[in-house]
């Protein structure tokens, strides 16, 4: 009897040992990495999902689905089920345009989808998802509706963290994307076409794939810069922070897609889809995703300051062909032609020159800009990064020590306007994003739409309808409610003055 009793004790400590350590390890678990946290998850896991054999995805997909989550935004208040939902306001459907047909007013509500990284509620999906939302909600597996917060968001790379309040969640397993081969299977889970979980296959039909819709944004001129370059000839010194490195697919993904999984058959998380490319807004087989080795860090930084801390070489360049080495009478067909140096960056306190061509990073040889960016954007301010540029006809190495995101970007001045006193209150209007087809039927590289006019206000009483095409307030273009809101408060001479084009197709103005 004493025996027995001795061995009960024994059982009950080291259960309660057990148990003890199980709550510290979740109490600790959000001093650690999301990669390393997923290392302790699927460490003890025997189970490994291989589904390439008979080219057979039950398993991948039965690992994945869990962890995809259907995610639901909405914009002024209204909710995703008086508006009816819909597909997201897409960033990308600049680049990929609507096949000529007609679009309605910018949506009040969207939808995506995510990616849950951690039992606790960590969720990986892209920035123009759940950027300027006023609410966003997710929907779990299991049906659950909660709410989201906002972690970080970077329109560098497209990509955000939100998060939620809950425990116990199916995770998906990241993989390695560097590992990725061209002509593997893959799998695309999310939410198409607000439809529940759907899964496709395809394969990777190309890696380092750059579309150059991200930096096309990042160089267009506004309004002010563009009559400074007219008058004086010369560009603002600008250097491109976007990274654009996407693993293209096959697999169909269409609208609704954005921020889902990209898995290969092991079932492991490779990339985050982003965009399709389509003339028509649905799938036509190209589709992108975020390479999941970029994403970890930039996710990692979400966590611990809420936004991005990027190194930048501090350099502008131009890839290299047989077209742009004749264009630049150089002999070199590969590389990264240098057409200009920062005067603060990285590159410039290392020795780097226009017209260096930088044939090799760490060691690799690169042939387009993304085989640089992708790597530059892993790396934080002080990381060092090894170069070979080639210059005079000689191979060099130089060592660069990445610098913050203020060496690239040009100091702010004072503003020296007068305050006009205006808000988006007293013009008594709300504004929505300009669908990419109205601005393309007008001419116009940026806008916003009139998408509501209250009696008696601003607005209201210069005539100012709904519907109204508004593409820059006191010279600065507008895209969004927020660029208008920050376009306001001054001006050179203290009036405020709105410029658009009418429904004809002229330019008009008022001053106020």
């Amino acid at each position: 009897m004493k025996k027995i009793g001795l061995i009960a004790l024994a059982a009950l400590m080291g259960g309660a040992a057990a148990l003890g350590g199980y709550k510290l390890l979740e109490r600790n678990q959000d001093s650690r990495t999301l990669t390393e946290q997923q290392n302790v998850l699927f460490a003890n896991n025997p189970a490994k999902v291989s589904s390439t054999g008979a080219v057979d995805f039950v398993q991948a997909a039965a690992a994945v689905s869990p962890g995809v989550v259907h995610i639901k935004t909405t914009y002024g208040g209204k909710s995703s089920e008086q508006s009816g939902g819909g597909s997201p306001a897409d960033m990308f459907e600049e680049f990929f345009g609507r096949g000529g047909r007609s679009m309605p007013r910018a949506p009040r509500a969207a939808s995506g989808s995510g990616v849950i990284l951690t039992p606790d509620g960590y969720i990986v999906t892209n920035n123009h998802v759940v950027e300027n939302a006023d609410k966003i909600e997710v929907i779990l597996s299991d049906r659950r509706k909660v709410v989201a917060k906002v972690i970080g968001t970077d329109p560098n790379t497209d990509l955000a963290l939100i998060k939620v309040e809950e425990t116990g969640l199916p995770v998906v397993k990241m993989g390695n994307s560097d590992n990725v081969q061209i002509g593997e299977w893959v799998l695309a889970v999310g939410f198409p076409l607000d439809l529940q979980t759907t899964v496709t296959a395809g394969i990777v039909s190309a890696k380092a794939r750059s579309i150059g819709i991200l930096a096309r944004q990042q160089n267009q001129l506004t309004e002010q810069e563009y009559e400074e370059y007219r008058r004086t000839g010369k560009a603002p010194q600008r250097t491109n922070t976007s990274i654009e490195s996407f693993i293209q697919t096959d697999a169909a993904i269409n609208p609704g897609n954005s921020g889902g999984a990209l898995v290969n058959a092991n079932g492991e998380l490779i990339g985050i889809n982003a965009a399709i490319a389509s003339q028509t807004g649905t799938n036509e087989g190209y589709g992108f995703a975020i390479p999941v080795n970029l994403a970890k860090k930039i996710l990692e930084d979400f966590r611990k300051y809420g936004t991005v801390k990027r190194g930048f070489i501090g350099v502008s360049f131009r890839p290299l062909d047989a077209d742009a080495a004749e264009d630049l009478k150089v002999k070199d067909i590969n590389g990264l032609y240098v057409m200009d140096v920062v005067e603060n960056g990285g590159g410039a306190a290392a020795g780097i020159k226009k017209g260096d061509i930088i044939k090799k990073v760490e060691g690799q040889p690169i042939y387009d800009s993304p085989d640089l960016q992708e790597k530059i954007g892993r790396m934080s301010p002080g990381d060092k990064i090894n170069l070979t540029i080639l210059r005079d006809g000689t191979l060099k190495d130089i060592n660069v020590t990445l610098k913050g995101e203020s060496s690239v970007t040009a100091p702010k001045t004072a503003a020296s306007g007068k305050a006009t006193g205006a808000t988006i209150g007293k013009l008594g209007a709300s504004f929505a994003p300009a669908p990419a087809t109205l601005k393309a039927k007008l001419g116009a590289r940026s806008g916003v739409v009139v998408t509501a006019v209250e009696p008696g206000k601003l607005f209201d009483s210069l005539d100012i309808p709904k519907g109204l095409l508004i593409t820059g307030v006191n010279g600065k273009p507008v895209n969004s409610a927020k660029d208008v809101e920050a376009a306001l408060p001054t001006s050179k001479n203290g009036m405020t003055t709105i410029t658009g084009v009418g429904a004809d197709g002229q330019n008009y103005s008022f001053t106020f």
